[in-house]
This record gives structure tokens, sequence and C-alpha cells, in this order.
């Protein structure tokens, strides 16, 4: 099964890492942006890879994790004319996406296409007390809920604890059992 991972920042690079060391043989890496310095304290990306094309360098580091891993890349910006064809033939979906009119845009598109989508609101700050779980039909949004990135920093151990409980949900609605 093909799990779909939409963004891949923050939460994107951390739970496609999740995934691929929890034994998922297959994702699809959907991202038009590429590799910052300002990336490198909480995504899964090196400095050599600074100015790369975030999926294909999300690939490479997963494939060195599981070499005959299968992963689609796509660079490319989703919009509502291309969210359905890009991600819909995936049964889970990882939202990953940094602007609040993108994730409406990708839960709203999606809703009765797939099984699941797990979306991420509130990584903000160093707080992760508050982190919890919403579900709302086949939408699973992990996260504090009140805290935003404009107004306060990002930090790794709450981006990848929200990552973690993310991909907690992915592997229980897929199924997935850990390989030995």
């Amino acid at each position: 099964m093909r799990i779909a991972i939409a963004g891949a920042g923050g939460i994107g690079s951390n739970v496609a890492v999740n995934l691929v060391r929890s034994g998922v043989a297959s994702l699809r890496l959907v991202d038009f942006d590429r590799v910052e310095a300002g990336n490198l304290n909480r995504q899964f990306y090196f400095h050599d890879q600074i100015g790369q094309l975030k999926v294909e360098a999300l690939a490479a580091n997963l494939r060195r994790i599981r070499p005959d891993i299968d992963i689609e890349t796509a660079a490319i910006r989703l919009d509502k004319g291309n969210c359905l064809s890009l991600l819909g033939d995936c049964p889970l979906v990882v939202e990953g996406l940094d602007r609040a009119g993108a994730k409406k845009m990708l839960l709203e598109t999606l809703t009765g296409s797939v099984r699941a989508v797990v979306a991420a609101c509130g990584i903000a700050g160093s707080d992760t007390t508050g982190i919890r779980v919403r579900r709302l039909g086949t939408c699973h949004i992990v996260g504090d809920f009140v805290s935003d990135c404009a107004g306060q920093p990002l930090f790794a151990h709450k981006v990848a604890a929200v990552a973690c409980r993310m991909t907690e949900i992915i592997l229980h609605e897929g199924k997935f059992h850990a390989q030995r």
C-alpha cells in the first residue's frame, strides 16, 4: 500500500523517516520546495543538500535507510486542480503543508476519496503537553491546535512529537506491523 506525503518539511520528512523505519515500503512524496539552511534544525535533511528539491533529497535519505523502498516523487505545488490526481489513489495521506489555505484545500478535496488523512495543526513553540488528536470523519488532526509558527519558533522535539503521533495513526489505519 502506497502512502502519500503532501509536504516534505518538518512534519512530512519526519513522518516519512518514521514510516520507513517502521517497515513501510511504498511512499509518494509531493512538495515543490527546496532544502534551506533554516530547515536543518527540524527536518530530515543535511547541510550538503541545501538547494536540492526536498522530495529528491528526502528520497535519497530514505533509500539510505531502506535501499529497496519504492518511492515516487512529484516536485510540484499542490492545488485544487492537481490534488486529487496526485494523492487520490493513495488510501492514506499525510498532510504536512505550511499554509492554512493549502491544508484546507487538501482536506476538502480528499474527503471521501481516501481511507484516511492525517494532518497537523499547532506545532510551534516548545511545549508538548498540549499535543492531542482530534478525529473528524476520516481525518485525524494532531497538534496543540493553538500555537502558530508566525508567533513562535519551531523546535525539533515538538515537530518530532507531532510527527510520531501522526505516524502511529498511519500505521494503525494501514494495519502495518513492525518488521523484524
